[in-house]
């Protein structure tokens, strides 16, 4: 790890216009944004919670938009698809958030601009900062731009999940807490291709039911779909 990657070393503003593409009037309100509670006490806590709801309003709407036969229950679980905390530090480290955040000494001793919730929640604090700054609609196109790869994925995904269906890891964990037993463990085993035409094999693994099985795909999320896919198929459902 170079000097270029550690936490702090790229300022907030700069930041914002190279992976937003939106030039801040308020730098400070996006340097709070990126300041972890460990760093100081005029940190990003407050605007994690307001672009927490930003975030699931934009994607929401997006959804409802372009899923117009699903009903509520599939519409949660889109959602859920991109703004969980996995997703968002999977986007936030696409963006390369990380040398832009501001953390204490002990987070930094214990790489805490890695840690999905970090990532995640700091964010979250830049939807938060961004809505303040700039109102609804730029925030919408700006977020909608900025996860067009993650909606992509998960519409090329729905395109092969009959409507009314519940996707595979959705039936694979409603079946296991059916039965009062653990849920699944997915694990990424191996990754293969240059960084634009990846191949992902990932294990899906059921320990209370001794059963285990592997998906191969372009995206880890599909990947994981396959494997829990190939483990109902084992399971007789």
């Amino acid at each position: 790890m170079t000097a270029a990657d550690l936490p702090g070393s790229v300022p907030a503003a700069a930041w914002v216009r190279r992976h937003l593409q939106y030039e801040p009037r308020d730098a400070s309100l996006f340097e709070q944004a990126l300041t972890h509670r460990s760093a100081a006490r005029s940190n990003n806590e407050r605007l994690e919670f307001l672009g927490d709801a930003i975030l699931n309003l934009v994607v929401a709407q997006y959804l409802y938009g372009h899923y117009p036969e699903a009903d509520e229950g599939a519409l949660s679980r889109l959602r859920a698809a991109v703004v969980s905390g996995a997703s968002l530090a999977r986007i936030a480290a696409a963006l390369e958030l990380g040398p832009a955040l501001a953390l204490g000494a002990g987070e930094l001793k214990t790489g805490g601009f890695r840690r999905e919730s970090i990532l995640a929640d700091a964010f979250e604090a830049v939807c938060g900062a961004l809505y303040l700054e700039s109102g609804i609609d730029t925030t919408r196109s700006t977020l909608l731009r900025v996860l067009a790869p993650a909606l992509a994925e998960l519409d090329a995904s729905a395109e092969t999940t009959p409507a009314g269906q519940k996707d595979a890891k959705t039936r694979l964990q409603e079946w296991l807490q059916g039965r009062g037993l653990p849920l699944p463990r997915y694990q990424v085993v191996q990754v293969e291709g240059e960084s634009h035409a990846q191949t992902f094999r990932v294990s899906c693994d059921v320990e209370a039911v001794k059963a285990s099985a592997f998906g191969e795909a372009s995206s880890r999320r599909r990947a994981e779909q396959a494997a829990a896919q190939q483990l109902l198929a084992q399971l007789g459902l």
